[in-house]
């Protein structure tokens, strides 16, 4: 991934990282999802990535969450 995201989140449910970035997104942090399942046997991670500048406001947030 390019050096201008920051990884602040996994998980290995698509809804929850749609549901956090969308969260994000309401707090004006732009967010990306990097899905790393294998679509066969559905194992493997869902990451959330931010800009720098926006990872302590997103760790915040997402700590804050009720996932």
């Amino acid at each position: 991934m390019a050096d201008n995201w920051r990884f602040v989140y996994s998980t290995t449910i698509l809804h929850q990282a749609e549901l956090l970035k969308h969260m994000l997104a309401d707090n004006s942090i732009n967010a990306i999802i990097m899905n790393k399942q294998d679509s066969a046997y559905s194992f493997g991670d869902i990451e959330l990535y931010v800009k720098p500048d926006d990872v302590l406001k997103a760790k915040h947030l997402i700590s804050k969450s009720e996932f």
